[in-house]
């Protein structure tokens, strides 16, 4: 079984930065994808950014000049760097990471922090 913990949500003030981080544990092959979606209160779930083990990176359009996704693969943790944060930011933030054993493809998610922007 794999577990995603999320940490670093929290309250911050339009223009703000913060620092989520996620670490796994479990039976993760190490050629896996990590990544970051949220879920605004009554909107779909969507991606903000994923990384992949050798480092490949992808993000959504209106994030990709705000957002940072890292990974270390000796630790199975993925950070997200937020910054210039704007009130439409605000959602829960979950953890998510996906690989494949031969034909199967295995997902965990976290169970989301808050990330919340206000004044």
């Amino acid at each position: 079984q794999v577990q995603l913990v999320e940490s670093g949500g929290g309250l911050v003030q339009p223009g703000g930065s913060l620092r989520l981080s996620c670490a796994a544990s479990g039976s993760i092959r190490s050629t896996n994808v990590m990544g970051w979606y949220r879920q605004a209160p009554g909107k779909q779930r969507e991606l903000v950014a994923i990384i992949g083990s050798g480092g490949t990176t992808t993000y959504a359009d209106d994030m990709k000049d705000r957002f940072t996704i890292s990974r270390d693969n000796s630790k199975n943790t993925v950070a997200l760097q937020m910054n210039s944060l704007k009130p439409e930011d605000t959602a829960v933030y979950y953890c998510n990471v996906v690989f494949f054993i031969l034909a199967t493809k295995y997902e965990y998610w976290g169970q989301g922090t808050q990330v919340t922007v206000s004044s």
